[in-house]
Formats: C-alpha cells, sequence, structure tokens
C-alpha cells in the first residue's frame, strides 16, 4: 500500500505538472466557469423569472456549481483518452509501477482540475451577487458533497476516456450525452415547469440530485416531484457511490485489458 501511494501521489504530480506547459488544457476549469456564470446571469438571467425568487443568482449558483461537475466529467475523459492515443500508457507499461496507481494517478490529477473549477465557480459566483445563508456546519456539507460528486464524475469520465479512439470522439460523446442531462438538472428553471416527457426524465437526472442538494444546502430551497429531488442530499450520496462501485471496476478492467492488447 505504501508503494501503491507513492507511486499514485508521483503520477498524479507528473499530471499536474504538464498545466504550466500546455495551460489551454485547464480552460475547462478556468475560462469555462466566468463564460457560463456571465452568460446565465446577466444574459438568459435578465429573461428567466423563477416564481418566489427574487435574487437569480441565488437559485442560479448552486446548480450552475453542480452542473458544472458534471461537465467535468468530459475534460477527464478528453484527458484520458489523449494519454491513451499518445502512447504514455506504453511507456507507463515498461516502468515498475502497478497498474492501479497508473489509473488512480490519472484520476487524481484530473480530480484536481475539478476542485479548481469548483473554487472558481464559487469566487466568481460570490463576485457576481450569489450570497449562499449557510453556517459553516452547512458550507462543510455542501463541499463535501461537491467533492464527492467531483470524484464520482472524474472516475465515469476516465472510463469512458478509455473506451473511445481519441480525444474529438470523447468530447463529441461527451457532449451528446452529458449536456442534455445537465441541462434537465433544473440549474436555470424548475423541473415542475417543464413537459411530461423531459420532467420524468429530470426527476431522477443523477444531476437533478446534485443540483437540489446543491440549492438546499446553500440557501434552504427544497424540490419535490420525486424522491430524488426530496431528498437531495441523501441521493446525490447514493448515486456517487453507486457511481463509483460501477466506474472504478470498470475502468481498472478497461485499462487492463487495454495494455494487455
Amino acid at each position: 500500500m505504501t508503494a501503491y501511494a507513492r507511486e499514485s501521489l508521483l503520477l498524479t504530480f507528473r499530471s499536474l505538472r504538464a498545466i504550466p506547459r500546455v495551460p489551454e488544457r485547464i480552460l475547462d476549469v478556468t475560462i469555462q466557469p466566468v463564460v457560463f456564470i456571465l452568460l446565465f446571469r446577466y444574459v438568459f438571467g435578465s429573461a428567466i423569472h423563477v416564481p418566489g425568487i427574487s435574487n437569480y443568482s441565488n437559485y442560479l449558483m448552486p446548480g450552475l456549481i453542480a452542473q458544472g461537475l458534471a461537465f467535468g466529467m468530459i475534460g477527464t475523459g478528453v484527458a484520458t483518452s489523449h494519454d491513451m492515443a499518445e502512447g504514455v500508457l506504453d511507456r507507463f507499461r515498461s516502468m515498475p509501477v502497478s497498474r492501479l496507481s497508473i489509473v488512480t494517478g490519472q484520476v487524481l490529477g484530473q480530480f484536481a482540475e475539478g476542485v479548481l473549477g469548483l473554487a472558481v465557480y464559487t469566487v466568481i459566483g460570490l463576485v457576481c451577487g450569489w450570497r449562499p445563508s449557510f453556517g459553516l456546519a452547512g458550507a462543510l456539507e455542501w463541499v463535501g458533497l461537491m467533492l464527492l460528486g467531483t470524484f464520482a464524475f472524474t472516475w465515469a469520465g476516465a472510463y469512458l476516456g478509455m473506451l473511445v479512439r481519441s480525444p474529438d470522439a470523447m468530447q463529441g460523446i461527451g457532449f451528446t450525452v452529458v449536456f442534455p442531462l445537465a441541462f434537465l438538472g433544473g440549474a436555470f428553471v424548475p423541473i415542475a415547469g417543464m413537459d411530461a416527457i423531459p420532467r420524468a426524465i429530470a426527476q431522477w437526472d443523477p444531476i437533478s440530485a446534485l443540483v437540489a442538494a446543491s440549492r438546499h444546502l446553500a440557501d434552504g430551497t427544497g424540490s419535490s416531484g420525486s424522491w430524488l429531488l426530496s431528498h437531495g442530499e441523501l441521493a446525490m450520496v447514493i448515486w456517487s457511490l453507486l457511481m463509483l462501485a460501477i466506474f472504478i471496476p470498470l475502468a481498472l478492467r478497461r485499462f487492463n485489458n487495454t495494455v494487455s492488447a
């Protein structure tokens, strides 16, 4: 375990050391949050009126942050697919390190970038008028939940990145899968106002659980329509643990099969 931890940390730092040489790889967690916040707060936000909500920033930001964590799955998949396409894994295979540490290092590096994105979203949101009402305990619970969600979506992205043959393919597949689910998650408008079919999907969307939990912890606003929405925090923990239980073994199996081939 000591060797595994040491190797995983070394490979994580290897991933992070590439950022100064290729700074554009973190545009999705630095520039994209700023664009999303400014666009949906000051452009679309001027035309969106949520009943009972006087400050749209307080409604928007918890959902937008949760949605940003889900979009981080695409960046993880692209980075993983790039390393596989460039033969990085072949070079690691010749090194005296465990295969588990290679995958762990990849995921932890992308997780660190996701945490940076979370910080950017939070700071810019506060600058743009977001005023969460949680205390210290609520803030810690909110941060813990966001980190758990980031970790789960990072593993999902790593697995998807191993399935495709190129970063471009991952980009396309990621947006095809994540984009609709993210916008159905209730970040911008209430799920209750959607038509019957999208509402039925949104009520059991894992991103909806993350949005509902984030919003409830940040400003005490509750959601209804399904068990998942009414129990956002518990539902998000269950979804995250379920995703980890599924995607960690799938990612390790896919990696072993790919390297063996």
